[in-house]
Protein backbone atom coordinates (compact mmCIF):
# COMPACT_ATOMS: atom_id res chain seq x y z
CA UNK A 1 0.00 0.00 0.00
CA UNK A 2 1.29 3.76 -0.44
CA UNK A 3 2.40 5.72 2.35
CA UNK A 4 -0.09 8.35 2.85
CA UNK A 5 -3.33 9.03 5.07
CA UNK A 6 -6.74 9.04 3.90
CA UNK A 7 -9.71 10.67 4.55
CA UNK A 8 -13.64 9.54 4.53
CA UNK A 9 -16.54 11.66 5.23
CA UNK A 10 -19.88 10.40 5.86
CA UNK A 11 -22.24 13.22 4.45
CA UNK A 12 -25.16 13.72 5.64
CA UNK A 13 -27.70 16.59 5.30
CA UNK A 14 -26.87 17.98 9.40
CA UNK A 15 -23.63 16.51 10.12
CA UNK A 16 -20.78 15.23 8.48
CA UNK A 17 -18.29 12.86 10.30
CA UNK A 18 -15.08 12.63 9.10
CA UNK A 19 -12.24 10.09 9.81
CA UNK A 20 -8.44 9.92 9.18
CA UNK A 21 -6.38 7.45 8.55
CA UNK A 22 -2.94 6.85 9.86
CA UNK A 23 0.29 7.64 7.49
CA UNK A 24 0.44 3.70 6.25
CA UNK A 25 -3.19 3.44 5.73
CA UNK A 26 -3.82 0.44 8.85
CA UNK A 27 -5.85 2.56 11.03
CA UNK A 28 -8.50 4.78 10.40
CA UNK A 29 -9.05 7.17 13.71
CA UNK A 30 -12.59 9.63 14.42
CA UNK A 31 -11.14 13.21 13.50
CA UNK A 32 -14.37 15.71 13.31
CA UNK A 33 -17.75 16.05 12.67
CA UNK A 34 -18.74 19.11 10.78
CA UNK A 35 -22.11 20.90 10.60
CA UNK A 36 -23.60 20.71 7.05
CA UNK A 37 -25.22 23.95 6.64
CA UNK A 38 -21.95 25.74 8.38
CA UNK A 39 -21.26 28.42 5.60
CA UNK A 40 -17.61 28.39 6.43
CA UNK A 41 -17.65 24.55 5.60
CA UNK A 42 -15.81 24.73 2.32
CA UNK A 43 -13.11 26.97 4.91
CA UNK A 44 -13.24 24.00 7.47
CA UNK A 45 -12.36 21.55 5.12
CA UNK A 46 -9.61 23.18 3.18
CA UNK A 47 -7.97 23.46 6.07
CA UNK A 48 -8.16 19.99 7.02
CA UNK A 49 -7.08 18.84 3.62
CA UNK A 50 -4.19 21.16 4.06
CA UNK A 51 -3.21 19.40 7.32
CA UNK A 52 -3.40 15.80 6.63
CA UNK A 53 -2.31 15.97 3.04
CA UNK A 54 -4.41 13.08 2.21
CA UNK A 55 -3.39 10.47 -1.36
CA UNK A 56 -7.63 10.33 -1.75
CA UNK A 57 -11.01 10.75 0.04
CA UNK A 58 -13.86 8.98 0.61
CA UNK A 59 -17.31 9.57 0.88
CA UNK A 60 -19.90 7.14 2.03
CA UNK A 61 -22.48 6.73 -0.91
CA UNK A 62 -26.03 6.15 0.80
CA UNK A 63 -28.16 3.43 -1.22
CA UNK A 64 -31.44 1.40 -0.29
CA UNK A 65 -30.76 -2.08 0.63
CA UNK A 66 -31.55 -2.85 -2.81
CA UNK A 67 -28.40 -1.26 -3.57
CA UNK A 68 -30.47 1.65 -5.69
CA UNK A 69 -29.59 4.76 -5.44
CA UNK A 70 -31.57 7.20 -3.50
CA UNK A 71 -31.83 11.55 -2.21
CA UNK A 72 -28.77 10.64 -0.04
CA UNK A 73 -27.19 9.12 -2.65
CA UNK A 74 -27.48 12.17 -4.59
CA UNK A 75 -26.34 14.55 -1.64
CA UNK A 76 -23.43 12.51 -0.96
CA UNK A 77 -22.20 12.91 -4.86
CA UNK A 78 -22.89 16.60 -4.66
CA UNK A 79 -20.96 16.89 -1.43
CA UNK A 80 -18.05 15.06 -3.38
CA UNK A 81 -18.71 17.60 -6.15
CA UNK A 82 -17.91 20.57 -3.55
CA UNK A 83 -14.75 18.29 -2.47
CA UNK A 84 -13.58 18.37 -6.10
CA UNK A 85 -13.60 22.40 -6.19
CA UNK A 86 -11.60 22.22 -3.11
CA UNK A 87 -8.69 19.74 -4.02
CA UNK A 88 -7.40 17.54 -6.51
CA UNK A 89 -7.05 14.48 -5.22
CA UNK A 90 -8.73 11.08 -5.96
CA UNK A 91 -12.48 10.96 -4.80
CA UNK A 92 -13.87 7.21 -4.42
CA UNK A 93 -16.94 6.27 -3.06
CA UNK A 94 -17.79 3.27 -0.64
CA UNK A 95 -21.18 1.84 -0.57
CA UNK A 96 -22.03 2.99 3.21
CA UNK A 97 -25.50 1.01 4.03
CA UNK A 98 -25.93 -0.01 7.38
CA UNK A 99 -22.64 2.20 8.18
CA UNK A 100 -24.40 4.72 10.95
CA UNK A 101 -26.04 1.79 12.29
CA UNK A 102 -23.50 -0.50 12.94
CA UNK A 103 -22.14 3.43 14.19
CA UNK A 104 -24.59 4.06 16.74
CA UNK A 105 -24.56 0.03 17.91
CA UNK A 106 -21.11 0.10 18.40
CA UNK A 107 -21.72 3.46 20.48
CA UNK A 108 -24.19 1.64 22.40
CA UNK A 109 -22.40 -0.84 23.00
CA UNK A 110 -19.15 1.41 24.52
CA UNK A 111 -22.10 2.60 27.00
CA UNK A 112 -22.56 5.77 25.24
CA UNK A 113 -26.19 6.84 24.75
CA UNK A 114 -27.64 7.64 21.45
CA UNK A 115 -28.88 11.43 22.46
CA UNK A 116 -25.49 12.39 23.60
CA UNK A 117 -23.82 10.83 20.90
CA UNK A 118 -25.32 12.33 17.88
CA UNK A 119 -21.63 13.67 16.46
CA UNK A 120 -20.05 10.51 17.28
CA UNK A 121 -22.24 8.20 15.26
CA UNK A 122 -21.41 10.22 12.23
CA UNK A 123 -17.21 10.34 13.12
CA UNK A 124 -17.64 6.75 13.96
CA UNK A 125 -19.35 5.78 10.88
CA UNK A 126 -17.05 7.73 8.71
CA UNK A 127 -14.24 5.23 10.72
CA UNK A 128 -16.62 2.59 8.98
CA UNK A 129 -16.57 3.68 5.47
CA UNK A 130 -12.92 4.08 5.79
CA UNK A 131 -12.33 0.76 7.01
CA UNK A 132 -14.11 -0.77 4.36
CA UNK A 133 -11.85 1.37 1.75
CA UNK A 134 -8.77 0.38 3.39
CA UNK A 135 -9.45 -3.13 3.33
CA UNK A 136 -10.59 -2.81 -0.63
CA UNK A 137 -6.87 -1.04 -0.79
CA UNK A 138 -5.15 -4.00 0.59
CA UNK A 139 -6.88 -6.70 -1.53
CA UNK A 140 -6.64 -5.02 -4.68
CA UNK A 141 -3.54 -3.33 -4.04
CA UNK A 142 -5.55 -0.10 -4.97
CA UNK A 143 -9.04 1.65 -4.66
CA UNK A 144 -11.15 1.51 -7.60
Amino acid sequence: MKNGRRIAFDYGQVRIGVAASDISGLIASPVTTFLATDPGLSSQISALLAEYEPIYLVVGEPKHLSGNSNPSSVAAHEFADLLRTLTDVPIHFVDERMSTVTAAKNLRDSGHNAKTSKSKIDSVAAVLILESALNRERIAGHLE
